[in-house]
């Protein structure tokens, strides 16, 4: 009876639009009312609080500061320049330089939303001006943002490994090195022959960068995709201090070297990425919620036995 009130409630506060760490939340709370269980509110918010009491979850906050320094200081541009002297030059260019600088901005940031609004802003209208149609130009961001959760360092890999608990961070970042970069060069296959059958970005309009220029402008930006992953299969630190590296490292090309970003605009930057931050880690709160309710009723193992049924 609770697993069906859990599984109707969740569906229909989707449906009505509510945010999901709310839908996650509430869920929650109605399944354990209706066990019966004693001091519910006070379970429900002890095993919230549990769930972000993790260090490893201190890394997502520094790497949402990066993507948000990425962004506003104008490391995304650098590596949109770098992408445009690799991949430029081929039908659909636009297309194809927005995924792979997307898989760029996901190996140093880690959040598909970042690649999106910082990617996005710049691309997405240079492709409209184009030629290009706006749904493939929304369509190839969004797809192209999500390698990003797969190259690590990668956000939603940390949130996994606190909520399975016992699952190391390191090795979920080193198994999603290869399937991240095959679905890049996928969805750039498939930008490719879609552009050819369209008639996209048949010629190439404007001078593209020379591939040596742009890789030593774009280099401080990759050197941080070396020593963050570096570090962290070296044994050097752990993907929180390398989290803080990261961030440390943003600061200093987005303030001191490059100077893109004023000092006077970095409290509100910070601002924005911790209101970014508190809606990922509401989340984590309500499914750690979530995950304890349904290993106490033993729902996994009911799972898992009847699939095992069907064999």
């Amino acid at each position: 009876m609770f697993l069906a009130i859990l599984i109707v409630t969740f569906v229909c506060l989707l449906l009505l639009e509510v945010p999901i760490a709310f839908s996650v939340g509430i869920a929650t709370l109605l399944a354990a009312i209706s066990l019966g269980e004693i001091n519910v509110f006070e379970n429900v918010a002890s095993d919230m609080l549990n769930g972000v009491s993790s260090f490893s979850l201190l890394a997502i906050p520094f790497f949402i500061l990066v993507g948000d320094l990425m962004g506003s200081g104008g490391l995304a541009k650098r590596l949109i320049h770098f992408a445009s002297a690799i991949v430029g030059r081929l039908p659909g260019g636009l297309s194809l330089i927005n995924t792979l600088t997307c898989m760029l901005f996901g190996s140093i940031s880690g959040s598909a939303a970042a690649a999106v609004s910082s990617i996005g802003n710049t691309l997405i209208p240079e492709m409209n001006a184009k030629g290009y149609d706006k749904d493939f130009n929304v369509a190839v961001t969004i797809a192209g943002s999500i390698t990003g959760l797969l190259i690590p360092p990668s956000n939603v890999m940390i949130v996994y490994a606190v909520v399975a608990s016992g699952v190391s961070v390191s090795s979920l970042f080193l198994a999603g090195i290869i399937p991240g970069l095959l679905l890049g060069v996928v969805l750039m296959g498939v930008c490719l022959l879609v552009c050819k059958r369209r008639g996209y970005g048949q010629t190439v309009e404007g001078e593209l960068p020379k591939f040596r220029s742009s890789f030593f402008v774009a280099l401080p930006s990759l050197l941080l995709i070396i020593f963050v992953l570096g570090g962290i299969f070296s044994g050097w630190f752990t993907p929180t201090e390398a989290s803080a590296v990261a961030v440390v490292w943003s600061l200093l090309l987005t303030c001191v070297i490059y100077r893109d970003l004023p000092l006077k605009e970095l409290p509100a930057l910070v601002a924005r990425s911790a209101r970014t931050t508190g809606v990922v880690l509401f989340l984590v709160a309500t499914s750690s919620a979530m995950s304890r309710l349904l290993t106490s009723e033993q729902v996994p193992q009911m799972v898992s036995a009847a699939l095992l049924g069907l064999t």
